[in-house]
Parts: C-alpha cells; structure tokens; sequence
C-alpha cells in the first residue's frame, strides 16, 4: 500500500517536470468597422494568435457586428463591451487586448471608462485611429455607405448623425476644432482634449499599461492621416504638415498618460509595409505574440527534449506549408477600418 502510494507521488512529480505549466493571460480581439467575429479573416487572425501565444484568444462582438459597427454609437459599443469583459470570468486576472482599426477606440475606452473591469496588461493596436480621422471614412455602394453618405451631409457633428453614425465619433477635421470639440461624443473625450473636463481617472487607468503596442501601415490609405495609429495628427487649424505624436498637446500636456509610458519605455512604435490592416503572418510573430506571452509562461524540465520536438514540428509544418503553395508571409487580414 505505501509503496504504492510512493509510486504514485513519483508519477505525479514526473509528470510535474515534463508537462508545461502555462500562466500566459487571454487575450481579447476587437474588430473594426464592416467586419464581425463571423468572418473568415477575424477568426484566423484570432486563431493563429492563440495558437502561436499558446494563450486563448476571444473575439468579442457588439451586437450584430459589421451593421452596429457603423450605426451604434460609440459609447455604447463601448458599454457594451465593458459589460462583456466584467462577464467573462476567463478574463477576471486580467487580459492583454488587440484592437483592430475602430476597434482600438473601443479598446481603449475599455481601458479608461470601464469601471470595475478586469485590467488590461498590454494593448496591441493595429492601424488605430487614436489621433482622429480627418476625412469621411472610405466606402462602397452599399446600402450602409449610401446612408452614412446622407447623414454626413445633415453635419458631422449633429446630434443626430453623432447618435446614429459610429465613425461620426471620431472625425476630427483639423479646421473645425470648436465644432469638434463641442459637437463630437466621443474621442474628445477618450482622448481627454476638453479643458476643464479633463478626468485624471482616465489618464491613470491608461499609463497603467504594462505594454502599448502601436502599428502603424506604411501604405495605409484609410486613415487620413495614417500617423494617427501613432497618435500623430494635423495641427489645429491647417492641413499642411502631420505632427510626430510627440509634439501634439495631448503628449507633450500628458492628457491621457501617453507621455508618461513613452518615458517608461512601455510604447512601441511599430511600421511595417501595406496597406490598412494588411499585416503578414511573419510581422504578426514578430510585433504581436510577444506582447501575448507571459514572459514566465512555462516550465519545463526536459528542455531540450522539448525544443527538439518543436522544431521537428516547426520543420514538417514548413515543408507541408511550401508543398501547398504557402508561405508564412501571406497578408491576413485587408478589410476597412
């Protein structure tokens, strides 16, 4: 009996020191404009995260997805994604957020205005329009766009276009700064530009940050300017140059805490090639799973055993990849916004 019972706690301390141990967090995916978790790009981008994090990844919807992506407003896209969050018990320790185009508005509004909501550890933003947008977002003949067309024209900072146009949200033309202050619902105050207003809650809640991860699309015709994914913008009153986000007031006063990460090291300023939101698998690897993965995720006694596994696998997957015509640099995701 006892010695079976010593054979037992053996097992159970081999198995300890060859099976990995993983304390990576989950992470959360927010899609932009006209998309939705459904689709076929955001489900792969998702999951080949997960798979290359080895964390678990959620996309998380607002609503019907590609339809309320550009009727609801923002502030209750974002509402309901903090409810969301504050829900999932797989996020209650915390998780890291990748946010795509729109999407990082609602990601970050989760960041500042979620109260009670689970911390975010690192924030990955592909092509974000943090800075503004200064032009009517780019569209099709479709129904949406025809009707997005018709409300831009009753005035982009009415109360009703605001209330019924997400991207509304966001426009920020850089010869109209006092209607857009006054007027816009939502970024001047995600981005705490209203002085007198300005809420040091959500400046501390953002420079908590453990990590804020900016891509910016060399290519990037969507967002006007595309240096708005870095926080760069146009200065008030003139479309003639771009300012580094460094000379904006909302760095150099420190608004939202973004100063404050800067000189702590914690942004990273990524450029890579293409278009809105075409990234590769390869800069995928490079500029995003890092940023998934707990530093400390694992444990592992048989290392080298382990790693000669894993390249075998990584070998044969290659071989399997190239035989069927792909490579690991095929472009994920080419979607608007």
């Amino acid at each position: 009996m006892a010695h079976s019972r010593h054979f037992t706690i053996f097992i159970v301390f081999i198995l300890c020191l060859i099976i990995p141990v993983t304390y990576s967090l989950p992470f959360i995916v927010l899609h932009g404009i006209s998309d939705k978790c459904s689709n076929r790009g955001v489900k792969k981008f998702t999951n080949l995260l997960s798979n290359w994090s080895d964390s678990q990844g959620y996309c998380v919807e607002i609503g019907d997805g590609s339809w309320d992506s550009w009727v609801m407003p923002l502030h209750e896209q974002t509402k309901i994604a903090c409810d969301k969050v504050k829900n999932m018990s797989e996020l209650s320790d915390g998780y890291n957020l990748v946010g795509l185009s729109q999407g990082n508005l609602i990601g970050r509004g989760i960041v500042e205005f979620c109260e009670g909501g689970p911390p975010v550890k690192n924030f990955i933003s592909l092509g974000g329009i943090h800075a503004g947008e200064a032009s009517v977002p780019l569209c099709k003949t479709t129904f949406i766009c025809l009707l997005a067309d018709s409300l831009m024209k009753l005035g982009i900072y009415s109360k009703y276009v605001q209330e019924h146009l997400a991207p509304s949200n966001y426009i920020k033309i850089p010869t109209d700064i006092p209607a857009y202050l006054k007027g816009c619902e939502f970024l001047p105050q995600l981005n705490n530009e209203i002085a007198g207003k300005r809420n040091s809650t959500y400046k501390e809640r953002f420079a908590s940050l453990e990590n804020l991860v900016l891509i910016m699309f060399e290519q990037d015709s969507v967002l006007i300017p595309k240096e708005t994914a870095w926080f760069g913008y146009y200065p008030d009153g003139s479309f003639d140059t771009i300012l580094p986000a460094q000379q904006t007031p909302l760095y150099t006063e420190d608004w939202i805490g973004l100063k404050t990460l800067d000189e702590a090291g914690k942004v990273k300023f990524i450029n890579v090639s293409g278009g809105h939101l075409d990234i590769s698998q390869s800069d995928m690897k490079k500029y995003i799973v890092p940023y998934l993965k707990d530093k400390a995720s694992s444990q592992l006694a048989t290392t080298a055993g382990s790693s000669s596994s894993h390249r075998w696998l990584s070998s044969m997957r290659n071989f399997f990849m190239k035989l069927g015509g792909s490579t690991e640099d095929q472009l994920l995701l080419s979607v608007v916004y």
